[in-house]
This record gives C-alpha cells, structure tokens and sequence, in this order.
C-alpha cells in the first residue's frame, strides 16, 4: 500500500489544543470491525462496552521534561535538545536544532548546571551526547526541562500531568501513550466492580511511534526501536482472560506493539525484557489483542495504518470520515475510538 492511501482531510479547527474535563468526558466512537457498523459514546461508557472477564492492558510509561535550552560554551548560540534514548548512565541520543551547529566536540550548557558534549553524529541528524552534573539527572530534568508537547499543539498547558495518564509511573517517554490519558479513577473503580481485569506493560515512547512515513511504499518504512516490559502479572492475567474466552483490550498502540511483539518473539504470552522496532500496517494478523482502545491519529502516520492493520483499511477511513464530519477532536488531546 502508498502512504497516501492513508491520508485524510482534517480542519485546523479539529486538532484538540487542550484536554477535555473531566477526563472521561471525552467522546468515544465505537467501531465493530466485523459489521463495519458505527456508534457514539462518551469514553466512560467503555466501562459498559467491557464485559466481566475482559482485561484491560494499559502502558504506564511516564513523560519526563526530555526538552532542554542551552547555550553554546564558546559562541553563545542557542540550542534545543530533545532526549530520545538513555545509552548509560550519562550518555544520551538526542535531535537537536540548530543541528549544524552541534558538532562533535561541541559543548553546550544548561540551567541547573548541566553540561553537555556531542560525542558523536547518528543517522537521521540525531547525535551521541554526554551530560556532565553535580546531584541526580531526573531532579534536575524535573527543575529545567520541560515537556515535550506535539508540534501541532500550540496553546500552552497550565498543568503538565494533563500529559500524564492517572498511572503512570515508569520514567522514560517523551510522548504521552494518550489513549490512557481518558481514564479516571472512578472508571477504574467501576471495572473492578464489574470484575474486568487491569494490567501493565510499560514501552517507552520515543521516535520510532512518531517518525513520519517518508517513503510511498509503506512496507519500505523503518522504525526506530523503543524499550518495554511486560511484567509476569500481566501475562497470567491475559492468559486467564484467553483462557476463559473473554477479550483482551489494548490501550494504545504503544499496548498493542508491545503485546504483539512479545508473542511474535517468544510464540506465547510471557513476562519479557526487550525491545522493538515492530512496524504494523493492513495484513498483520494479531495473535494477542482482541480489541483497541485507541485516539484519532495524524494523516500518512503508522500509527492510523496500524489501525487500519486491525480494523480493515475500508472500516477505519470510513470511521475517520465520519469522525471528521461528526466533529470529532482528534490527536494527543483529542477524542477516541474504540475497536471490538
């Protein structure tokens, strides 16, 4: 298939600036991928859409402030860092801007006193940099860094963990896995009572989701690799829910890769370490994931084909049109979709 079999018109107006309060009230259109058929929800009717003995899979990875100001040590002149990947323990791989002004040996410095040097230039522009600084590097992200926000959003967010999902707790994204960001701890509470099942696997966002498709032919697209975890408590808890002939929702994507990938490696369900470059459009078959929960994603991106991989590629344009045409808000802050 061409990357423009995947694109889709979409007014300005569409592209959510800010999130919903509450966070459950943002609008859910359910898509059976068996019938075609659509409907319209609010997202905490998902808790009605689950059935007792379903599972939840979410991803509990957690933004940090990846993005950094500096100067340069012996001009003066800006820069912008965007952390991607932690190599050891001071060494990172970043994207940087001005990048033609970031050559090896170059140094730059931060607020907080952090220092950095390029070490080495990477494929695609990225560079190869050691951080050098007195105390502990998270604390001081935390006090000078900053989130990293999509391109497309502009207006400025008064409370960062509106970034954050309600459970996330392992540091390592430089993206929200914003399918999770519409859950509330009262959803949570009404699903246990309802007897479904919650679980984690933890895959850290980094550019591989996001790197844009720049080949027409989508099979010659390379994705970059990104770190995860599925811990043994989720697979017997998917497992069981297998067993039983209940369904395993994946929340995300970022979930449905993860899940996906673990299987593809080890053949079954299984606690496991690694990571993945798994790249998923039209004739993947899902060995694992049962149904999507899943937002609205950009024109030409392999996260709309990855959709259109487990909806059908007809099922999921169509979904997006009407989406557009019912006024749907779409992207990081935007409505969702849930696919059974």
């Amino acid at each position: 298939m061409k990357k423009k079999d995947f694109y889709f018109e979409l007014p300005q107006s569409q592209i959510a600036q800010h999130p919903v309060e509450p966070r459950d009230n943002s609008r859910l259109l359910r898509l059976n991928r068996q019938t075609g058929e659509i409907s319209h929800f609010k997202f905490y009717d998902l808790c009605d859409i689950l059935a007792p003995g379903d599972c939840l899979i979410l991803n509990d990875s957690r933004v940090f402030p990846a993005r950094l100001y500096g100067k340069n040590d012996k001009t003066g002149g800006s820069i912008e860092y965007l952390l991607l990947n932690q190599v050891k323990k001071d060494i990172w791989e970043i994207i940087c801007r001005p990048a033609k002004k970031a050559r090896i040996g170059e140094n730059f410095s931060f607020l907080g006193g952090l220092k950095s040097e390029i070490l080495e230039i990477l494929e695609d522009g990225k560079r190869l940099v050691k951080f050098d600084y007195d105390g502990n590097f998270y604390d001081i992200l935390n006090k000078v860094g900053q989130i990293p926000l999509p391109p497309y959003i502009f207006e400025k967010l008064e409370d960062s963990e509106r970034y954050q999902t309600i459970y996330s707790r392992e540091i390592g994204s430089v993206a929200a896995p914003t399918a999770g960001l519409h859950f509330t701890q009262n959803m949570f509470e009404r699903l246990k009572i309802k007897g479904v099942g919650v679980g984690y696997v933890t895959l850290h966002v980094g550019l591989g989701t996001f790197r844009p498709v720049k080949v027409d032919d989508i099979e010659k697209h390379i994705m970059h690799a990104e770190n995860y975890y599925l811990p043994k408590k989720t697979a017997d808890l998917i497992n069981q829910t297998r067993k039983n002939g209940k369904r395993v929702f994946s929340v995300g994507t970022t979930s449905c890769r993860t899940l996906e990938s673990v299987y593809m490696k080890n053949k079954c369900i299984c606690e496991d370490i690694g990571s993945t470059d798994i790249f998923i459009y039209p004739g993947f078959k899902f060995n694992v994931v049962d149904c999507l929960v899943t937002n609205f994603h950009l024109p030409e991106s392999t996260l709309i084909m990855l959709v259109s991989a487990f909806a059908g590629y007809n099922n999921t344009m169509r979904a997006y049109k009407t989406a557009v045409r019912e006024k749907y808000r779409f992207f990081s802050f935007g409505d969702a979709m849930v696919i059974v």
